[in-house]
């Protein structure tokens, strides 16, 4: 449920993207071809405040690593993963299942059973075993991930001891749930927390995801519960606790990178963003986005003061 709202590309060669889907699979000789490791290579976010401070420090280690990245918004994933595979970007960050789901989807139709699921192993397998043919290298997964996840009023919580989603579900309590239109039918919103937690969603409140509105109406009680993120950092500011994930509904959403093979794939830049990989934790994230979001900081002045701050860059 992540936005993926399209803007225009930065660059006019992207556009000619949008208009296939890279080069066919029988064509692409760079799949089987030593990886490539060019010392130019261009960074793809995808124009939201966490894509943007993931992109800055990728760029930041590969930097320090002896490339010379530059970094181009392209908001549009039907834009960016054709330009992925073709070389026009070189490297992105992306979120395991969902991109497992959506090159599925690209592949085998969108009635494809999902390739992403809640358990990481298997959704990298999925994962990497339809990037490969592409042309594309899925680099290891960090510790950081963005799922889906559900708050309640911290009042609310307290009065009936609530810390996990099945505490929810055994609660019996009557939930009006602030979330997006889609939630009524998607299976990791209202069906999967009936299914899977027992929860009695009695109305879905189409106020959007994490949105302010969404965030105030549990607020002041007019809703129970609000679909937002892992890595939200607003809550507290609305007086919000989210409930623990504690059946595991939600995919494997781990942040990984994605790199263009024949270009990126060498292991001098699997080495260099592997750095961040065992330092940046899904905390970590939610407070690098409220810095931008909230304190108006630019991601690349966040993202090189974090870098600093767990020695991936020099001080000073």
């Amino acid at each position: 449920m992540r936005p993926w709202t399209a803007v225009p590309a930065p660059l006019v060669l992207l556009a000619a993207a949008a208009c296939g889907t890279g080069p066919s699979l029988e064509n692409r000789g760079e799949v089987t071809a030593p990886p490539g490791d060019s010392k130019h290579l261009t960074i793809g976010s995808a124009g939201f405040t966490e894509s943007d401070l993931l992109a800055q420090m990728y760029a930041l280690l590969l930097d320090r690593a002896g490339y010379s990245t530059k970094i181009i918004s392209v908001t549009n994933r039907e834009i960016y993963e054709p330009a992925l595979e073709s070389g026009q970007i070189d490297v992105v960050p992306e979120y395991a299942a969902t991109f497992a789901d959506w090159l599925n989807a690209k592949e085998n139709g969108p009635d494809a059973a999902p390739a992403g699921s809640p358990d990481l192993a298997a959704t990298m397998k999925a994962l990497r075993a339809l990037a490969a043919p592409r042309g594309l290298t899925v680099l290891d997964p960090g510790r950081a991930v963005d799922q889906n996840a559900f708050a309640v009023a911290a009042p609310y919580a307290a009065e009936h001891r609530l810390r996990t989603l099945g505490d929810l579900g055994r609660s019996g309590l009557p939930v009006r749930l602030a979330a997006g239109d889609e939630c009524v039918q998607r299976p990791y919103c209202a069906p999967g927390l009936k299914k899977t937690y027992g929860i009695r969603v009695t109305a879905v409140d189409p106020k959007g995801v994490g949105t302010t509105q969404a965030k105030q109406a549990v607020q002041k009680g007019q809703d129970q519960m609000v679909l937002t993120t892992t890595t939200d950092a607003t809550l507290d500011s609305f007086g919000l606790v989210l409930l623990a994930d504690d059946k595991h509904l939600q995919n494997a959403d781990h942040l990984v990178p994605v790199v263009n093979r024949s270009r990126a794939g060498s292991a001098g830049v699997r080495n260099a963003l592997g750095r961040l990989n065992t330092v940046l934790t899904t905390a970590d994230l939610a407070r690098l986005n409220e810095q931008v979001d909230s304190w108006r900081r630019l991601p690349e002045d966040v993202a090189r003061n974090y870098l600093k701050s767990r020695n991936l860059l020099p001080r000073g």
